[in-house]
């Protein structure tokens, strides 16, 4: 997710004053895990219900300490990406948690199978699970992995970003309130903590955040062989294809890549567009914006980014790109001077034809900026996108079902959305992560359930000895000697 160095688990000082040392709520997390190791369904839906509850009951008050550290997100934006999304992740696992509990029947191969062996496979608690989470959806990031913890039976430690400190001092007293410690706790507290809490000898970790930190968090993790997942962000990219309907590409790009100002790890940084469409596209991209967002600076519906320094990167890469001679289009219609306001709200922002060599065109924007480009032939934009980094996530737009399967089976991304932008996200069956530089591990759904459980294979013999029945054991005679040859074959 962005570089976001500056969202990171590696600040400060440490756990909170008078709360329990990072040590000692790992110690009783695994005592408790110890004495109850394979929770049943109705304590995995009680913990999922008491984590419905909190967000129902205090929904209020998550949506004013996530506006106070942003400085300015209504509190529709945070249900509707924060806690509703989290809601409905929540209740899904809860209606299908004692399902995905079954032991997995497999098939014993001959002739075990057919004298009465059986295979199976149970999925088993890990154990203690970390989940270190960033500060864009600070409430969601925090839910929606927990989700498939406690769906696996596991118990939790939570360490929150600490560039959303009110959220989570809040999120901190909640847990407290309704879970005990041995179950689920967060600590909060800047990189030291961080850097603790990714040491942790944990049974697994789950990370969000930037490539840098990821490398950090898993070279820590490496040192106790803790099992990581990994969500990283990149440059996700748009293609918009020549059969697309132009109006709603924009309608749904403007949309996706404003929501919350472009502060999303599967945000699109990269737009490529026909060429003999560029200019209509542009337009169409500024008449949506404005629709939605007559004015930005003292907009009480358009998001600021999270802090100064967050707003200092993006308004470098601007600058930057603007300096070199690049096309920096504004698509706010007042045409307000952002720069002197302090608010810390930028206009969504298209760079057009930036060259590569630009921050712009190098770095994950994870602001409201978006590269659009020119192009003249579908298949070098497919190039483009095999050869970067691998994305959390890759957009195309068009009716085109030979370029939909181009684009599917010869690249590679985290995964995919075709005619809109990050609805993949919502989707609770479907697996979520990336793959390369934008992470690895899965979580949502029975694939989310399953990362956080061990999958133990039992083998249960029939009533058959069968190396006695079949003669293989010592001492060693002709005919098994020429059962052994038959048996290598192709």
């Amino acid at each position: 997710m962005q570089d976001k160095a500056v969202d990171t688990p590696i600040g400060d000082t440490g756990v909170n004053e008078g709360a329990p040392s990072l040590d000692a709520l790992l110690h009783r997390q695994r005592r408790a895990f110890q004495a109850v190791p394979y929770p049943d369904a109705k304590m995995r839906i009680d913990w999922l219900n008491r984590c419905i509850a909190l967000l129902v009951d205090h929904h209020v008050s998550l949506c004013d300490a996530v506006n106070e550290d942003f400085g300015c997100r209504s509190p529709i934006v945070t249900r509707m990406t924060d806690i509703g999304t989290s809601l409905t992740t929540l209740k899904y696992v809860r209606k299908n948690v004692k399902r995905w509990m079954r032991a997995e029947k497999r098939r014993a191969p001959f002739p075990m199978g057919l004298v009465g062996g059986k295979c199976k496979v149970h999925y088993q608690p890990k154990g203690v699970v970390g989940i270190m989470t960033p500060w864009n959806v600070p409430i969601n990031m925090v839910f929606s992995p927990l989700a498939d913890v406690f769906g696996a039976g596991n118990r939790a430690l939570i360490k929150p970003s600490e560039f959303t400190p009110h959220t989570a001092e809040l999120l901190q007293s909640l847990f407290a309130e309704y879970f005990a410690p041995e179950e689920a706790a967060v600590v909060t507290g800047g990189a030291e903590v961080g850097a603790a809490f990714s040491s942790q000898p944990l049974d697994h970790l789950i990370f969000t955040g930037s490539t840098r930190v990821g490398q950090a968090v898993m070279k820590s993790a490496a040192q106790n062989l803790t099992p990581v997942t990994l969500e990283l962000g990149g440059k996700s990219p748009v293609i918009v294809s020549a059969s697309a309907d132009l109006g709603d590409v924009a309608d749904k790009l403007v949309a996706g890549k404003s929501m919350n100002s472009g502060q999303v790890c599967i945000s699109p940084d990269l737009c490529f567009v026909p060429e003999q469409h560029l200019e209509k596209f542009v337009e169409l991209c500024r008449e949506r914006f404005t629709e939605h967002f007559p004015t930005v600076v003292g907009n009480p519906d358009y998001v600021a980014m999270i802090n100064d320094r967050n707003y200092l990167r993006v308004k470098g890469m601007l600058d930057e790109a603007g300096d070199q001679g690049a096309r920096v289009l504004s698509l706010d219609a007042t045409g307000g001077n952002w720069r002197e306001a302090s608010g810390r709200q930028i206009p969504l922002h298209l760079v057009v034809n930036p060259p590569e060599s630009l921050r712009v065109m190098q770095e994950e924007l994870f602001g409201p900026v978006l590269c659009v480009l020119g192009y003249r032939d579908f298949q070098d934009c497919v190039e483009q996108v095999r050869v970067r980094p691998r994305p959390l996530a890759l957009y195309y737009f068009g009716k085109d079902r030979d370029e939909q399967n181009d684009i599917l089976h010869n690249t590679v991304a985290g995964a995919m959305t075709i005619n809109d932008v990050a609805f993949h996200y919502a989707c609770d069956d479907m697996p979520f992560g990336g793959v390369g530089a934008s992470g690895f591990g899965q979580y949502h759904g029975v694939e989310g359930f399953r990362t956080f459980s061990h999958a133990k294979s039992v083998y249960t013999q029939g009533v058959v000895n069968l190396p006695k029945i079949f003669g293989m054991l010592p001492p060693y005679t002709q005919k098994l000697e020429t059962l052994s040859v038959r048996m290598i074959k192709r």
